[in-house]
């Protein structure tokens, strides 16, 4: 198992088979983690088979971060990037009312 993911080539759709070569982690992992996070679905092409995006592929790559080094249990990587999720939901949502405001000012 590397302890360095490799850069994904440029393109649109991965195979478990390649996400496991760049990410260093071996296809079961990849299914097992798929029943803990809810974040990491990947879907399933025309021949049942998974289909990882590049969001997918760093989004193993933070997961594996969280577990290997960083020494979180699944349950807490898997509450921390819960959290995170609703934390950028919350910064984007800051920024429109900042923005509405900004707009309101002009107009007023």
């Amino acid at each position: 198992m590397s302890s360095k993911p490799r850069q994904p080539p440029n393109k649109l759709f991965y195979r478990i088979g390649e996400v496991s070569r760049l990410t260093g982690l071996e296809p079961y992992v990849l299914r097992y983690w798929e029943t803990e996070f809810p974040q990491l679905k990947p879907e399933k092409g025309l021949s049942r088979q998974r289909v990882y995006k590049k969001e997918d592929i760093d989004r193993i790559i933070q997961i594996k971060q969280m577990l290997y080094s960083e020494g979180y249990t699944i349950a807490g990587a898997r509450k921390k990037l819960s959290s995170k999720a609703g934390q950028d939901l919350d910064s984007i949502i800051d920024s429109a009312k900042k923005e509405l405001r900004e707009i309101l000012d002009i107009l007023k």
